[in-house]
């Protein structure tokens, strides 16, 4: 029994956003903008950043302890394309920290550990103001590896944070918010598992097959409806917990469009889970729609990465790059080094030459491949994220 994929996606996007407008409702949302933000440059002294993976700056560090104790030397620490000095530190740096340090700034986690064992605010010169970890979700404590052990503190938690520890944001703090990603794979993964369901029933004859299109529509719905409340969430977080406590520079970036990436490309690779991948896309453009829709009239500036993705994709040579498709770490070499729990994830990728932990896949090259895994890129990767947005600091006037 076959099911019309394609009818119920077209439908279940085009019933959202007719409902999202009242059907006929001149006004589209997500077509505004933010507006009020400074034009001047700032005299910033230090870089706060909430977020996930994209932004993680090395909270999970010690669960890649080389010795096994969660001491250093680590083989990772950064969802990337880790490299380790010959002194045994970890450079692999994602784009906050080449931002930060064009500026003369740093930038540290938060946070450091799994599970029990966490370290709060490890630095010893106040730079520990990097909140972003791998996993964590816009309100919902429970990211993604949360039940294997990731502290994946919500965006909204990581804010409370913060102004617990200082009071209130500075003038001239420099702050990022890069969040949504990790709400979407959650969506996709409750949606697919519905499916799943939906397509056995429908196979026993339990469901007819309109009764099943019906379904999925349902369950797509679904997902968009929290897609659609995690972003009007942290439109919320930002206006009242970083704007009225003194957020005056604020970037918000806009989650990845997984259309370009090797997760999406898996997805279409199998002709099982190929018909869902259009799924992965609108839950991220959802939530985009509802962030924009957010921000309109507020003062912050907003920066849309996939329109920086969709221009590497379009012409990898002008950035340097030679491959946008594969990832660069290999998933079966992370998983031998440090068991399958490690899941392949980039977090354990390691880039050090000659190094016998050393995880890059044949032929691979950190500085010129886009992906280190299915969706985060190589520090080369992260330096061209960064560059773009020092690009775009420039011209709010702000650097």
């Amino acid at each position: 029994m076959k099911m019309n994929f394609r009818s119920w996606i077209v439908t279940a996007l085009g019933a959202a956003l007719l409902a999202s407008c009242g059907g006929g409702d001149p006004a589209v949302p997500g077509s505004g903008t933010p507006a009020g933000a400074p034009t001047t440059k700032g005299n910033f002294t230090r870089i706060v950043s909430f977020g996930d993976s994209l932004s993680d700056v090395g909270t999970y560090a010690p669960v890649t302890s080389l010795t096994g104790n969660g001491l250093p030397p680590y083989a990772g620490g950064r969802f990337t394309t880790n490299f380790v000095t010959p002194t045994g530190t970890v450079v692999g740096t994602v784009w906050v920290e080449n931002v930060a340090a064009t500026l003369g700034l740093h930038i540290t986690p938060a946070l450091m550990g799994y599970g029990p064992n966490t370290i709060a605010c490890p630095s010893q010169d106040n730079t520990c103001t990097g909140y972003g970890e791998g996993g964590s979700r816009v309100t919902d404590p429970n990211g993604i590896g949360h039940s294997g052990g990731a502290l994946t503190v919500p965006v909204v938690t990581q804010i409370a944070n913060h102004l617990a520890r200082f009071k209130s944001f500075n003038s001239t703090d420099l702050i990022f918010i890069w969040a949504g990603n990790n709400d979407a794979f959650a969506q996709f993964a409750a949606f697919g598992a519905a499916a799943a369901q939906i397509q056995a029933d429908a196979a026993a004859g339990k469901i007819t097959a309109d009764q099943a299109n019906t379904e999925l529509f349902q369950a797509q719905t679904a997902g968009e409806q929290a897609m659609k409340q995690a972003a009007q969430d942290l439109v919320n977080d930002i206006q009242t917990q970083i704007l009225a406590n003194g957020g005056k520079y604020v970037v918000v970036i806009t989650p990845l469009e997984l259309t370009l990436t090797p997760f999406t490309a898996a997805l279409l690779a199998n002709p099982a889970t190929a018909p869902a991948a259009p799924v992965a896309t609108t839950f991220v453009d959802t939530f985009n729609l509802w962030l924009r829709n957010g921000l309109t009239g507020l003062p912050v500036e907003l920066i849309d990465a996939n329109a920086a993705l969709q221009a590497i994709a379009a012409n990898p040579a002008a950035y340097g790059l030679t491959n946008v498709t594969t990832p660069a770490c290999d998933a079966n070499k992370i998983n031998a080094i440090f068991t399958a729990a490690a899941g392949g994830s980039s977090l354990f990728c390691n880039a050090t030459p000659g190094a016998p932990y050393n995880t890059l896949a044949a032929g691979a090259d950190p500085s010129t491949w886009l992906f280190a895994d299915s969706v985060h890129p190589t520090t080369g990767g992260h330096k061209i994220f960064s560059s773009l947005i020092t690009q775009q600091l420039k011209a709010f006037g702000w650097i």
